[in-house]
């Protein structure tokens, strides 16, 4: 079965019509603070597309919240306040980390009274130390590389209700966990939750953590197509951060653009389009709603779970 007949397939101009709420709005420079590298999201996709898709997940926090009540009332004493979990999969370089900063500042700005924050999932990777010991520094990203049981014991006191829930905090400049620094998640209102791995299905796990998502989006392009910015951005980092002495990627750097585009290129081929493909990719029905993308990460059309 695939998404034809899973999904309602829905073009930009139709999806664009479905936004009515002139109230959502942002600035160039709030939207230039929240974009990605080489993701060159415009104001116009906010009006076009995230505009419809605020909505469009409002309708299902009513919802949500209205369940939440009658369950009270149908139990006959108050339960506590859960959040709102929204998780957004998708492959490396395809965007998704822009998506989960401005929904996040979007439900913010419509939601003035809740709290609305989003974690990633990479925190929860194993720490380089042990994927070496386990012989998985070249399977990085790969569902056997996290922690999956750690993820799911954080999401499941986060969804019933618990203050002040620490996570691991992942540098992407020193490719590791950044030992004895912890973030705390105090109780949201709406948490979203980006990583290539939110709608996997864990091996030897009873829980996915999938089941703690009230909504879940796919951002999603095709491989050439993401190969292609994965290895633009790459180029970037090249001339950028890639020239910090601390960076994890620096004496890659210092044997010069011949070298290092190389093993970019064997990175993409033997990791990312490997974990793509075989991981990733198969989750993509699952989502409830799909931004697929064009060239420049034009957002061409938007498929919707018909159930």
């Amino acid at each position: 079965m695939n998404e034809t007949e899973t999904h309602h397939i829905i073009t930009r101009d139709e999806w664009s019509n479905l936004g009515h709420d002139t109230s959502i709005k942002m600035t160039f420079e709030e939207l230039d603070n929240i974009r990605g590298l080489n993701d060159p999201i415009s104001l116009e996709d906010v009006k076009e597309i995230y505009v419809p898709l605020v909505q469009l997940i409002n309708l299902f926090i009513q919802q949500y919240e209205k369940l939440q009540q009658e369950k009270t009332f149908f139990l006959e004493h108050r339960t506590e306040n859960k959040p709102f979990v929204i998780g957004i999969a998708g492959s490396v370089a395809v965007g998704k980390s822009t998506t989960a900063r401005l929904l996040t500042r979007m439900l913010a700005s419509l939601f003035t009274e809740l709290s609305v924050e989003m974690i990633t999932t990479d925190g929860f990777l194993y720490p380089n130390t042990v994927l070496k010991e386990k012989g998985l520094m070249n399977r990085k990203g790969f569902p056997e590389s996290y922690n999956m049981a750690n993820l799911i014991t954080f999401l499941s006191k986060v969804k019933i209700g618990e203050t002040d829930v620490p996570s691991p905090v992942y540098s992407h400049e020193v490719y590791d966990i950044v030992e004895g620094k912890t973030n705390i998640l105090h109780k949201p209102d709406i948490l979203i939750v980006e990583g290539i791995n939110v709608l996997q299905s864990p091996s030897n796990e009873q829980i996915y953590i999938s089941d703690f998502f009230d909504f879940s989006i796919y951002v999603d392009a095709e491989p050439e197509q993401i190969e292609k910015w994965y290895l633009e951005r790459f180029g970037v980092l090249l001339k950028t951060a890639f020239t910090d002495p601390d960076n994890y990627y620096y004496e890659l750097a210092q044997k010069g653009p011949e070298a290092a585009f190389k093993h970019a290129h064997k990175v993409w081929e033997t990791v990312n389009l490997e974990n793509l493909k075989n991981y990733i990719l198969p989750t993509r029905k699952r989502a409830d709603l799909i931004l697929h993308k064009s060239e420049q990460h034009y957002i061409d059309k938007i498929l919707l779970k018909k159930y």
